[in-house]
């Protein structure tokens, strides 16, 4: 970076990717930035500048280096990789640290603290934000984990023991064996309390334990979200049985028209429906479900919006979901539920089917959008 590029970088301020620390920071504090921007985003550490942006220098260019390195590799857990360079301002000498956003996150300090940046500053992860960054760096699934405060009581074991005759083709009464294929499908912890995809498919009252785990359907008889619904219906229970109740309102407002087919009605969505079924379940099957908002779905006149809650994971991208490039799997257990009840397949082409049936059948364009808190699916409608 040239002076004019780091004065035009001072003027804008301490930012998400920008902090200005003196030289004489501690190890403690470097250690806490260096972590955050790691865990988050990335950013940059301009060393010699102080809170307000003036430019104070460095005094001994080569041992405040040293002592980043040090503090990158060894009061870093896991070690943290940076850039660093060297810039004059105003005949002064500063350094800049590049930090990348970390590819072995999360990353926290000697001391065990985890820390993330918000705004222009670096605070300490919450529960949910580790989660969400154990949970895209793989190295946990939050759909395995054990939900606190529920027993395998809870459990309806029945339905789950219908689930095996259906799926694998096996009947089974033993308790030791029912628990042994619970564990081995990830829906109870070695101590028998239920995971999150235990509850989601085999709990009486799922939202008792998961409130977020709903989904909301809404009509709007217009275009924009500030117009009052005309009907709304906030569906709960197993993940099966939400499945089955969406699309029941569903159906409700998509209805085109009753054709005659051997002297029977049938009806005629103006939506090919397996189309909003895949939406649907796409929207359950990889939502996060670390944030604690339901999956919405809002019907307009002129449009279908799916919202799913969490960005997308990992190395996914909007071209790459189109063209059926990645199947990077956000809840694999629940996935596999799914795959098991023969409600989806395991080939990561749902998107790519919605994409064509909608052009098949209405010749218009499906839309995605990502914002910082949720993944959108607008499918637009036939008459509009």
């Amino acid at each position: 970076m040239n002076e004019l590029e780091i004065k035009e970088l001072i003027a804008r301020g301490e930012g998400y990717h920008l902090e200005f620390k003196e030289e004489n920071i501690s190890n403690e504090d470097l250690a806490k930035i260096l972590v955050c921007f790691a865990n988050t985003d990335g950013g940059r550490i301009l060393v010699g500048i102080d809170n307000n942006g003036n430019t104070k220098g460095v005094s001994d260019t080569d041992k405040i280096m040293l002592k980043i390195d040090d503090v990158a590799i060894n009061r870093c857990e896991n070690p943290i990789s940076i850039l660093q360079e060297t810039a004059q301002i105003d005949n002064k000498t500063i350094v800049i640290v590049n930090v990348p956003k970390g590819s072995q996150r999360p990353y926290r300090t000697k001391s065990g603290n985890y820390y993330v940046r918000a705004s222009n500053r670096c605070r300490q992860a919450s529960r949910e934000e580790l989660l969400r960054i154990f949970q895209a760096s793989e190295s946990l699934y939050y759909d395995e984990l054990a939900v606190s405060r529920s027993g395998i009581s809870d459990m309806d074991i029945n339905r789950f023991k219908i689930f095996l005759k259906d799926a694998l083709y096996v009947t089974v009464n033993n308790d030791d064996e029912i628990k042994n294929y619970l564990k081995n499908f990830h829906l109870i912890a070695i101590d028998n309390t239920p995971t999150v995809t235990g509850i989601l498919f085999f709990c009486g009252a799922p939202q008792k334990f998961l409130p977020e785990a709903r989904i909301i359907c809404a009509f709007i008889n217009g275009n924009d979200l500030s117009i009052a619904p005309d009907d709304k219906k906030e569906i709960t229970g197993t993940i099966p049985q939400m499945l089955e109740d969406t699309e029941k309102f569903l159906k409700i407002y998509l209805k085109e028209k009753h054709e005659i087919k051997n002297f029977e009605p049938e009806i005629k969505f103006e939506i090919p429906f397996e189309s909003m079924r895949e939406s649907v379940l796409n929207a359950v099957a990889h939502r996060d479900y670390t944030i604690n908002s339901p999956i919405r779905i809002i019907i307009f006149s002129d449009r279908i919006e799916v919202h799913s809650p969490g960005k997308l994971p990992n190395t996914v991208t909007i071209d790459s979901i189109k063209v059926g490039g990645s199947h990077i799997l956000r809840n694999p257990t629940i996935y596999n539920l799914l795959v098991k009840m023969r409600m989806v397949t395991d080939l990561g082409s749902g998107v790519m089917r919605i994409i064509k049936l909608i052009q098949e059948h209405i010749k218009k364009e499906v839309d995605f959008k990502e914002t910082d808190s949720e993944f959108i699916l607008i499918i637009p409608r036939k008459n509009n």
